[in-house]
């Protein structure tokens, strides 16, 4: 599924520079939304996991 605009037949033909300028602007947005699919959100809280404590109030294992 591809975003933004398509060519069309009654569109002049695009220079190298504006297929470049294209694919770039293509390839931005696609890290762009993969970083924002990979970003932790601040208000999302995080999974922890509990830490054994010892007796005498260490960690076990040290």
């Amino acid at each position: 599924m591809t975003k933004g605009r398509t060519r069309r037949e009654s569109d002049p033909p695009l220079s190298g520079t504006a297929i470049q300028a294209a694919e770039h602007e293509a390839a931005k947005q696609r890290l762009l939304d993969l970083a924002e699919a990979e970003r932790t959100r601040v208000d999302m809280p995080t999974p922890t996991e509990a830490v054994p404590v010892g007796r005498r109030g260490g960690r076990k294992g040290r």
